[in-house]
């Protein structure tokens, strides 16, 4: 097979048949004698599905997103030399095909072949195809009607495998009876979720798949993916969905609520409700793979809690009214407090949940109907730092490549992010990554599962990001591993950017950030020598009071390593939210318009006003920390609220609360009763992801469809039909129906990187913003310039957080803040699946030493307290975090976390601290006692 041949067309020469030959120096290969063009790559399966379809040869061990295995030997073919030549039976999955070779797929022996491979499996395998979940999709049953099986020649064998089946798991199932040792959800495991949980145990007849140590998935380190329930061609491995069961009426494709990597869904539905979801191969963001919440946590969408009618509150009692009377309450009282007190009494909260249509319109109210720019959303709260400090840096606040390019880069940069928990289908890649051998560097004061598998972890005390980023810098400039040549052609202040770091304090900045400076150099120095170095970063970073001065010197190591403008390099922002891009893009925030104007510029302010024909102010609004700050004052009387849960999710959840029962109107779009919508005036219920229609613009700026599945639950109205309804009862002329084909069109006319989006034109996998005219997308940004001309290079030093200067030494332990994989922020659309079954409720990651100081055990609850409050946290004692350090999530609102955080925020952005909370522990003398919000 070694030896190569190389078919050269001649002028006038025939094949064998008179067909024509390929153009002259072609590489080739005949299929039943005829000639087709051979790519770089080529398997035999690859050019036969590429020139016959994906049915061109039957398969069972072959999956779209899994490497060629070659175990099931159905897809054999007979190859020979040379036409008439001897032929040998090889697995077309992966064998490379030979120039020159003559392939024949159907031969009398390779039938043959076939049919006697798949009668020997089906011997072992239970003949229940009627009532089996998977009867019409199944593989197993497909390829045996394909080769002909009428009947088995072989005699009936007891099923080796014919054992209960495992119903441990909240979503996953199996029944090894239906095993045909394909090893696809082996595969699926390793190389897509990279979890390594399955495997395959015992020999010959007794080869079975195999859970961790022989155990079943609830015990195992299953992370509940569904990888391999979607590669299984039988229904050996499932889940309680049945998710490939035929029997439903429609699929539809539409996009995840749960993250910013914005996984493609496919969705079936059976009677008008939700069956079942699967992740689409063709998708090119997830490739046919997603996490437990896309794939699994949809249940919420018809749950019992659901809002379903607008409620008003009267004498503190919420009372059901229809759709006229809360809008005939809210207009009343909006156009009183807007008389009475002026237009910027007047604020309005977006959701980074919602689409980039909604986003839109409820700017567009905020701004023209009720004139303000008091207008915020949760997109600023976590990542304005990167947005603001990528501006200043590049011109451009957004990723400037595509997680594609992971395949092109090698070295990873993972700052204050655990994406396999907050990113799971992209934390798979970077895991993978990682688990390859190339260089990944995490920074990080947590031991993060990708910590455990990195080349560097560089664990610093949170809060120390500058002091670290300084000393990675200090040893590049210091030992000349910086980029000369693009420094020289691309950037501008690198001379006072170079004096500025060379004069730090080395010895001061490995005693801040508790990181030995010999490390920090290697890892310096192995992203600064490697070819191409990718960054990622999330919250780690952008939440400290310093974290868009961080962004920026993240900005200049990629700038002075010329790691900007190709495959494989960039400033990569981890975004938290599924359309936190978006809802940033889309103008929700209190400096910035639609597509990033500056609201006080007086060009963009006038192009603003002359757009929506309304008066405008020419100055910047309030952030949401302000906002609260002026309810308290009395300031602010009246607040739009759109699908964000504050008086959970902010911190000081009292001063948060305080704030909201001082205004005299509070309006809070929902689905749920949450811990926000409880301090209303005005609750509407609103329709989820599942139930509308627009766009989502995914942490790599693409542009994606999100279509309704389902019809809208009876009472609930989608966030924009709520706009459109509201302004034009508030005199501001909309269309009378919401479409997000019309509102993307506008949106296409002032946000100028969206210019060449139009609804019906981006297709199954969007378009990554900025588009053209002519419908252009774009994969990297700053390829030969910088929107500002050249990047520039600004250094900033270390400062201390005052919540430590003020507290630490009365509060000695930092908290800091962080995400499971299982639920999603507040956790009330998780915590109404059956996510909450193997998650139930937030923990206090603590060290063994400060356990044992404490006289803690494990599953002791914890009395966490910090100058704002304190909480009740149960004790998980774990080294995955140093020594005066720990950590817990806010997903459960029994727990409260944001009691205990500061009002700490970002120097530049407002973006709060939840990174570095100052606190001290003792062991909880009583029962947890659940804390509540009073309405």
């Amino acid at each position: 097979m070694s030896k190569q041949y190389f078919v050269e067309s001649k002028p006038n020469s025939g094949g064998a048949s008179g067909e024509e030959t390929p153009k002259a120096t072609a590489k080739v290969a005949f299929i039943d004698d005829q000639p087709f063009e051979i790519q770089e790559g080529d398997t035999i399966l690859k050019l036969m599905r590429r020139h016959f379809g994906k049915d061109a040869v039957p398969t069972l061990c072959d999956a779209p997103n899994l490497d060629p295995f070659g175990s099931c030997r159905v897809c054999s073919v007979d190859v020979a030399l040379s036409k008439g030549g001897p032929a040998k039976a090889m697995a077309s999955c992966h064998t490379p095909v030979m120039p020159g070779s003559y392939i024949y797929p159907e031969s009398a022996r390779v039938q043959k072949l076939r049919k006697n491979i798949v009668e020997l499996v089906l011997t072992d395998h239970p003949l229940d195809c009627l009532t089996c979940e998977v009867n019409n999709n199944c593989e197993l049953q497909t390829v045996a009607a394909r080769v002909g099986i009428r009947d088995v020649r072989y005699p009936e064998g007891k099923n080796h495998l014919d054992r209960e089946k495992d119903l441990s798991h909240a979503y996953m199932t199996s029944d090894f009876s239906k095993c045909i040792n394909c090893f696809r959800c082996v595969r699926a495991c390793d190389e897509v979720q990279g979890q390594f949980v399955l495997s395959m145990g015992g020999r010959g007849f007794d080869s079975h798949i195999i859970k961790g140590l022989e155990t079943n998935f609830e015990q195992s380190d299953c992370v509940s993916c569904g990888a391999c329930a979607q590669a299984c061609p039988t229904s050996a491995i499932s889940d309680i969905f049945e998710s490939k069961s035929t029997a439903v009426d429609e699929k539809v494709q539409t996009v995840c609520t749960y993250c910013g990597v914005g996984c493609n869904l496919e969705v079936a539905v059976k009677g008008g409700t939700i069956k079942s979801i699967q992740a689409p191969y063709e998708a090119e963001v997830n490739q046919g793979h997603t996490c437990l919440k896309g794939r699994f946590a949809f249940s919420f969408y018809n749950h019992e809690d659901r809002l379903k009618t607008p409620l008003i509150k009267k004498n503190g009692e919420f009372v059901e009214a229809t759709w006229d009377e809360a809008y005939d309450f809210i207009v009343d009282k909006l156009k009183s407090i807007k008389e009475t007190y002026g237009h910027d009494s007047i604020a309005g909260i977006s959701s980074s949940r919602g689409t980039n249509e909604e986003n839109y319109l409820m700017q567009k109210f905020i701004r023209a109907v009720m004139g303000t720019n008091n207008i915020d959303c949760c997109a600023r709260v976590c990542h304005s730092p990167t947005a603001i400090g990528m501006q200043r840096s590049f011109g451009t606040g957004a990723a400037t490549n595509s997680i594609k390019d992971l395949k092109h880069a090698d070295c990873i940069l993972v700052i204050g992010a655990n994406p396999t928990d907050g990113h799971p289908v992209t934390g798979a890649k970077l895991k993978q990554f990682a688990v390859s051998g190339k260089t990944s560097i995490v920074i990080d004061p947590r031991r993060t599962e990708l910590a455990k598998y990195a080349t560097y972890h560089l664990q610093l005390k949170p809060g120390t990001n500058m002091a670290l980023m300084n000393m990675m810098l200090y040893y590049i400039i210091s030992e000349g591993a910086e980029d000369k040549e693009f420094v020289a052609k691309r950037t501008e202040g690198y001379e006072e950017f170079k004096k500025e770091i060379l004069a730090q304090d080395i010895d001061e900045l490995e005693r801040i950030c508790c990181v030995d400076r010999k490390l920090v150099r290697e890892a310096a120095l192995a992203y600064a020598s490697a070819p191409n170095a990718m960054e990622f970063h999330g919250l780690g970073v952008t939440e400290h009071t310093q974290g868009t001065f961080t962004i920026m010197l993240i900005s200049s190591l990629a700038m002075i390593t010329g790691n900007i403008g190709r495959q494989g390099v960039g400033v990569n922002p981890l975004r938290g939210q599924n359309n936190v891009q978006g809802s940033a893009d889309m103008g929700c925030q209190p400096y910035q318009g639609a597509g990033y104007l500056d609201v006080a510029d007086p060009v963009f302010h006038k192009r603003y006003e002359e757009f929506y024909n309304a008066k405008l102010p020419n100055y910047q609004g309030l952030t949401i920390p302000e906002m609260f700050d002026a309810a308290i004052e009395g300031k602010l009387k009246a607040m739009w609220v759109i699908g964000e849960d504050m008086a959970q999710t902010d911190p000081n959840t009292q001063h948060v609360v305080k704030a909201m029962k001082a205004l005299d109107l509070l309006v809070v779009q929902e689905l749920f009763m949450t811990e926000t919508a409880k301090l209303a005036t005005v609750i509407l219920p609103a329709s989820s992801f599942l139930e509308k229609s627009g766009t989502f613009t995914n942490g790599e700026r693409r542009v994606q469809r999100v279509n309704a599945v389902v019809e809208p639950i009876q009472g609930t109205k989608s966030d924009g039909q709520i706009m459109v309804e509201i302004m034009n009862r508030m005199g501001y002329k909309q269309p009378e129906e919401y479409h997000p084909k019309w509102v993307l069109e506008e949106i296409s006319q002032i946000v100028p990187f969206f210019a060449g989006i139009k609804w019906d034109e981006l297709g199954k996998n969007g378009k990554q913003w900025p588009v053209n005219l002519e419908g252009q997308g774009t994969d990297i940004l700053h390829t030969e310039t910088f929107k500002i001309g050249k990047g520039q290079l600004i250094h900033n030093n270390y400062k201390k957080s005052q919540e430590l200067v003020l507290h630490e030494k009365d509060y000695p332990y930092i908290i800091t803040t962080n995400r499971e994989l299982e639920h999603y922020n507040c956790g009330a659309m998780t915590r109404r699946t059956r996510n909450s079954m193997i998650v139930t409720d937030d923990v206090l990651m603590i060290n063994p030493e400060d356990a044992a100081k404490h006289l803690i055990n494990e599953g002791d609850m914890v009395c966490v307290e910090s100058p704002r409050g304190k909480v009740d946290i149960k004790a998980r004692i774990t080294d995955e975090v140093m020594p005066g350090i720990l950590s817990s999530t806010f997903h459960f609102p029994e727990i409260m976390l944001n009691n205990i955080t500061s009002g700490e925020m970002d120097t530049e952005a407002n973006c709060p601290e939840y990174k570095v909370v100052s606190c001290r522990i003792r062991k909880s003398k009583g029962e947890f006692k659940k804390q509540k919000v009073e309405a």
